[in-house]
């Protein structure tokens, strides 16, 4: 390979004294050339849109693919297709997939049987779901990544590299300034003189052009902006299509069924053997260091809308004596307050929730939460 040695000399000589004005400066042992403050202040305005800008699109990308691995991934495979210049196939979403795993299993159990018809239904929105979130990052990765990668490989690499030629130009300048400073013959003074005048010259010409470039990042802001607003749209249009079709699928779910759908749990638990909680004629709960949450209001339409504390007759059989583990406080006029290792009468009646029984003290009446309890024999 054919060499310019002298081309090659000169360069070596020029970072040489680069390096050597620019430890010098670090040092204070060699005055710098500032850059007035307008330049400055695009410089800081530049670095901080930069920094956002890379911020913003790398944590943008985690939330269009939150999986670091199939990120990964997606990138390597993108980076190929590019490079063949072919279009990037469109990826299965992890709903799809879902869809797809519940009606292949609705096959096995039989897609005429309650399970397998649902299944097959929740998993067609499951695809629908999935076409939509997939719909999204197409629109999302088009019209608001692509533009923020854009300036972050094209614009900001150009910036960064005018910026650097600034900067050897800005040292080439103050090189020149100390060689004026140190000559001393009338001809070493007329050379440093010269060399001097085309320093400044090529260092104003680059300090315009950075100038002009870090501008034009007002321009980059209003770009940005915009594709802000169509990122914005489209995540709103994308959860609105999930809505709509989680509305849809409750209401598909909800007329298959019929009203004995929400019920459907219940007969299974009560024919298992399990309940939401203690049954009445267990042997209680056992005292601990802090009483339990509040148990939810009964929600069963018989009691709540027949069962009147008045009218409660207590059982021939069936009642028992309980010992109150903390206390109570009734949250309406149906329910019993409770002081902490008092004793009461308690019973169920039918229709009653599990959670809740019937508890007297003497004329005092109500109902009073199992797990505040500890049934006796």
């Amino acid at each position: 390979m054919d060499f310019n040695v002298k081309k090659l000399a000169s360069d070596a000589g020029v970072f040489f004294t680069r390096a050597v004005q620019y430890t010098e400066e670090k040092l204070g042992q060699a005055e710098k050339t500032e850059l007035d403050a307008h330049l400055e202040n695009l410089i800081a305005r530049a670095d901080c849109t930069k920094n956002w800008t890379e911020k913003i699109f790398r944590q943008t990308e985690v939330l269009l693919q939150p999986n670091p691995i199939d990120q990964t991934g997606a990138r390597i495979e993108e980076f190929f297709y590019e490079k063949l210049d072919k279009k990037i196939p469109s990826r299965i979403t992890n709903a799809e997939l879902l869809g797809q795993y519940m009606q292949d299993a609705a096959k096995d159990f039989g897609p005429g049987s309650p399970y397998g018809s649902t299944l097959i239904t929740v998993g067609e929105y499951q695809k629908r779901l999935g076409g939509s979130e997939r719909e999204f990052l197409q629109t999302s990765a088009i019209n608001f990544l692509t533009p923020l990668r854009n300036f972050l490989e094209g614009d900001w690499k150009t910036i960064s590299r005018e910026r650097r030629l600034l900067e050897n130009r800005r040292l080439d300048l103050d090189v020149c300034k100390a060689r004026l400073k140190k000559a001393k013959l009338a001809e070493a003074k007329a050379a440093a003189e010269h060399e001097l005048r085309v320093a400044q010259t090529e260092f104003d010409r680059q300090a315009e052009v950075t100038r002009l470039l870090l501008e034009g990042i007002s321009s980059t802001h209003v770009n940005h902006l915009r594709c802000l607003h169509e990122f914005v749209e489209a995540q709103a249009a994308y959860y609105a299509q999930c809505h709509r079709h989680m509305q849809d699928l409750q209401k598909e779910l909800s007329s298959a069924n019929g009203d004995t759908f929400p019920n459907a749990f219940a007969v299974n638990a009560s024919t298992s053997g399990v309940s939401a909680g203690p049954s009445p004629l267990s042997t209680g709960t056992q005292p601990g260091p802090s009483s339990p949450s509040r148990p939810p209001n009964p929600p069963n339409a018989l009691e709540s809308n027949t069962l009147k504390i008045e009218e409660v007759k207590p059982p021939a059989t069936g009642t028992r004596k309980a010992k109150v583990l903390y206390d109570y406080d009734a949250a309406d006029t149906s329910e019993l307050s409770l002081l902490a290792d008092e004793l009461i009468t308690v019973y169920t009646v039918p229709g009653m929730d599990p959670d809740w029984l019937i508890g007297e003290r003497g004329n005092q009446k109500g109902k009073v939460p199992v797990t505040y309890l500890e049934l006796l024999s």
